[in-house]
């Protein structure tokens, strides 16, 4: 029998899982995981179609929402648009 290695992007499959999995990477308060979150997203929707959507190199959004990765705000917000995800600011 074989294990499957967990991927949480196989759990990314509704708007509902992903707007979640987004709210929690934000409340967690880290930039890396949150980074890495949205790379998650992106991944579930398929990184060509982002990377396209987005005007930005495939190669370089895995490199940025890795875990490590450093992107640019403009970057964040470029694939947060192409992903139809809009942030939000409360107090």
């Amino acid at each position: 029998m074989k294990i499957k290695k967990f991927d949480v992007v196989d759990f990314l499959d509704n708007d509902e899982a992903i707007i979640e999995y987004l709210n929690t990477a934000l409340e967690e308060g880290n930039s890396e995981f949150f980074v890495k979150a949205v790379g998650d997203v992106a991944r579930s929707k398929g990184m060509m179609k982002v990377a396209r959507s987005s005007g930005l190199g495939r190669q370089n959004l895995y490199r940025s929402l890795s875990r490590g990765g450093n992107p640019r705000i403009e970057t964040l917000f470029r694939v947060l648009d192409a992903l139809d995800i809009k942030l939000s600011v409360a107090r």
